[in-house]
């Protein structure tokens, strides 16, 4: 049995079930013995232009990140009639921000296509979504369910493309600056070494408004060479997590606005030898925000209420770790929070206002709150029911927590 080689794929735990046992099957033994190893990651050739094959898969994950919004779709969208690509997905859930009407879409990493086709049903025939995969192999699989996509749900025309490339290298393949609203990204930007080059060619496709949501593998400290050089861990996608302070980092170097966490949860490792090696340091499964605003005067603190427009959030829209907008509801905000929420597509779906001016009569009012604000996805991930979940020995686990059926 081989498994498709891909960016997402490259994260281990098609064998997870194998995990507690301590023990591999024959095919998942190949495959760790038969690694490939993208440009820049431990054990690649000089020169090398494969992608990383799945390793052993000897870690228990915990739950996965990025998910959230998997529920609300799937209450709007209860057939979404996804083929077979599901057989062969990888990543830290089903990554689907709100409000997605017409809009276009670029997924990093998009191997079978599963996000693809769901969010082409999201955005409508007017919206489009586009896949970049490294792997030639996977855009191919992908490209062959298109046709049927588009019938079931009900377009005249494809709203999807897959194309083959390197997400660091997005220009060399035709991406236009400021062509898309959203990128997301699902556990795919740990593989690259230089995360910096990916989410500059992010920030330069995203239209001003625009935002990168993505689930990811992040460290609780800078890791050393042991780690990063370690061909299982990078495989599993641990050795290649990003520092998460680092992330807040790049952002602001790049332009991007602070990271909004959405939501986190611990992985854990249930294997004595990647314990020894792995040490004090600790990794989550996370979900972020980043916005591209446009450059406009100084933000100020204000008052929103959400009108309840977006498809699937009509009762209230969690934006965020922090902030939960509930229909009519007058929430005070940060400076922050008022300039995504004045300068991005939700604009329409809120009415802001400065602090102190009359507001229609709601019902509730809610003030910001004094308490900071969660930015440590290792924090949230502490403060989740999720850390209580278990690893069974019967399920087998995919990156981050996805169970492969």
């Amino acid at each position: 049995m081989t498994r498709p080689s891909r960016s997402r794929a490259a994260c281990g735990g098609r064998w997870g079930r194998w995990a507690t046992a301590g023990r591999l099957p024959a095919a998942g033994a190949r495959l760790a013995s038969q690694q490939v190893q993208r440009p820049g990651a431990p054990g690649a050739a000089p020169g090398s232009r494969s992608p990383p094959r799945r390793t052993s898969g000897r870690l228990a994950r915990g739950g996965a990140s990025g998910a959230r919004g998997l529920g609300s779709w799937l209450q709007v969208y209860p057939n979404p009639g996804i083929r077979r690509p599901r057989r062969q997905y990888y990543g830290c859930g089903l990554v689907i921000p709100e409000c997605l009407e017409n809009c276009w879409i670029l997924d990093l990493g998009s191997g079978s296509g599963r996000d693809c086709y769901a969010l082409s049903q999201l955005v409508g025939e007017t919206g489009h979504v586009t896949g970049i995969d490294m792997t030639e192999s996977q855009v191919e699989v992908a490209k062959k369910y298109i046709e049927y996509h588009m019938e079931k749900y009900g377009f005249q025309t494809p709203n999807v493309t897959f194309l083959h490339g390197y997400i660091e290298k997005l220009e060399e393949i035709g991406i236009k600056d400021e062509s898309y609203d959203i990128v997301i990204s699902n556990c795919v930007i740990n593989l690259v070494p230089d995360k910096q080059a990916v989410l500059q060619e992010v920030y330069r496709v995203l239209k001003h408004g625009g935002e990168l949501y993505f689930s990811d593998v992040y460290a609780s400290l800078e890791l050393p060479e042991e780690i990063r050089t370690h061909k299982i861990l990078w495989g599993e996608c641990l050795g290649g997590a990003l520092y998460w302070k680092d992330l807040a980092v790049l952002a602001q170097k790049i332009g991007f606005c602070p990271p909004r966490l959405v939501t986190a949860n611990l992985i854990t490792v249930q294997n004595k030898e990647l314990e020894r090696v792995i040490g004090d340091c600790r990794f989550v499964s996370a979900t972020f925000r980043l916005f591209k605003l446009p450059k406009t005067g100084p933000a100020e603190r204000c008052q929103v209420i959400y009108n309840g427009g977006i498809t699937g959030h009509e009762k209230e829209l969690i934006f965020d770790a922090n902030f939960t907008f509930k229909e009519g509801e007058i929430i005070e905000v940060d400076k922050e929070t008022a300039a995504i929420l004045k300068n991005s597509r939700f604009a329409q779906d809120f009415l802001i206002r400065p602090i102190g001016e009359t507001l229609p009569t709601c019902s509730g009012c809610s003030a910001l709150e004094s308490k900071g604000i969660i930015t440590d996805p290792f924090t949230l991930a502490g403060q989740s029911d999720s850390m209580k979940s278990r690893c069974s020995p019967d399920v087998a686990g995919g990156c981050c927590g996805i169970t492969y059926s």
